[in-house]
């Protein structure tokens, strides 16, 4: 009796065995990268679902310091971090940001024996309705476990980088493998099959969810790679070569003694290296009215932080980066005269510095509201199931004692697959 192999022309086998090749080696890829970085993928996706949710849940915990009773007047922002100041005599004032709402606190952020504290005081009475440490505020927690899993440190962030390249690779490769070979096969490739048991069943649920959410998990992870301290830097370093990040005159400028992250505070990314400009001396001083007023005539839209002057040469940095990405603004005031410095809007950015700017808005959430986070939800709780859902389908086929891994093929790697990692490890290095 021939075997099936034997019936079809020759041809067709060779195609056959070069097909199946292909296909154990990125099973075994997909096998690898799954298992290894399972746990990081449900810490990842669970800390991000929760991120999503910052500002209501920052509301239900931190009613009492954010919600105000909305008076018919605010006070001038001098009354409000004067009150701070008299509460905090030795403190240094860092920055202080405007809500958008008119039923929330005034945030002011105080420097004292090298301790961050956020202060609340209410706009329309200077009343300070309480203090939250910087390291333990809701949203810096969460951000910390999503991106350095607590423990910190630059060896934990790279893990969690190379956690969600790795995904990139495990989505290609699961599709790959999830792509039917039969064109008859419907269920089980675009339907689960409810009727099967055992690992069929489970096999399903993992190919199937995996492939309904395969886009959107691919988005989420694309748009968080800004962020990372590797991809980061080289999408950053990839704009700026292109013209397509930083306005023009921001990265051919000289080379400043600080960038504008380290002086100010919620910069949008897209200026967060712009060279950090400085102010020339002049008779007077700026106050913090007199910056609200200039905000508010340069249309600067809530909610906008002010960070302080650092050093004689400083400049008053007025940065909104909480709202819409087509309101972003980063525009700095020479802190003796008030004349504009530099202003960068999002109409500056070039097309790359756009694109990811509204990327890291959908990533967070907050681009087009509600609708923004439940897809956010469904891709990151979508994506716990289906590692969740993989585990379930190992246990099931492994065989006792061992590790099932699937079969090594005995052909060498494809040249074009070899390209394809090289060029990979270019990127990222």
């Amino acid at each position: 009796m021939q075997s099936a192999a034997q019936k079809l022309p020759e041809k067709d086998v060779v195609t056959a065995k070069k097909s199946n090749s292909l296909y154990q080696t990125f099973w075994r890829w997909h096998f690898y990268g799954g298992i290894v970085f399972a746990p990081f993928l449900i810490l990842l996706a669970i800390s991000g679902a929760l991120y999503l949710y910052q500002a209501e849940i920052e509301t239900m915990i931190y009613k009492d310091k954010l919600v105000v009773q909305q008076g018919n007047k605010t006070l001038p922002l001098s009354e409000q971090v004067e009150a701070v100041k008299r509460e905090y005599p030795e403190a240094e004032i860092g920055s202080v940001r405007l809500p958008k709402e008119d039923d929330r606190a005034t945030l002011v952020k105080i420097n004292e024996n090298d301790v961050v504290t956020q202060v609340y005081v209410n706009p329309y009475t200077a009343k300070i309705t309480g203090t939250i440490l910087d390291e333990k505020h809701f949203k810096n927690v969460v951000a910390k476990l999503h991106s350095e899993w607590i423990v910190g440190g630059t060896l934990v962030n790279r893990l969690v980088e190379l956690a969600a390249c790795w995904t990139i690779i495990i989505l290609v490769t699961g599709l790959y493998i999830w792509w039917p070979r039969n064109k008859s096969s419907f269920m089980g490739t675009i339907v689960p099959r409810f009727k099967k048991n055992g690992r069929a069943f489970w096999r399903d649920m993992h190919a199937v969810t995996a492939f309904w959410l395969s886009l959107m998990i691919l988005i989420l992870i694309v748009t968080g790679l800004p962020w990372s301290g590797v991809m980061g830097e080289q999408i950053n370093k990839l704009a700026t070569s292109a013209n397509a990040g930083y306005p023009t005159y921001a990265f051919m400028a000289p080379k400043a003694e600080k960038t504008t992250d380290e002086i100010a505070e919620d910069i949008p990314w897209a200026t967060e290296n712009n060279p950090a400009p400085t102010s020339e001396a002049d008779e007077g001083k700026l106050s913090l009215d007199q910056v609200v007023y200039l905000a508010q005539e340069n249309n600067i839209q809530k909610p906008y932080t002010i960070s302080s002057p650092v050093g004689e040469d400083g400049v008053f940095t007025v940065a909104s980066s909480r709202d819409k990405p087509e309101n972003e603004a980063t525009v700095y005031f020479n802190q003796y005269n008030g004349e504009i410095v530099e202003d960068v809007r999002f109409s500056d950015y070039g097309w790359m510095a756009k694109s990811i700017s509204i990327g890291i808005a959908l990533h967070e959430g907050h681009y087009f509201g509600l609708a923004n986070q439940l897809l956010g939800t469904v891709a990151a709780l979508g994506l716990v199931a289906i590692v969740i859902f993989s585990l379930v389908m190992w246990k099931k086929r492994k065989p006792a004692g061992k590790l099932g891994v699937p079969k090594k093929s005995d052909k060498k790697l494809k040249p074009w697959l070899i390209g394809v990692m090289i060029i990979t490890g270019v990127l990222m290095h």
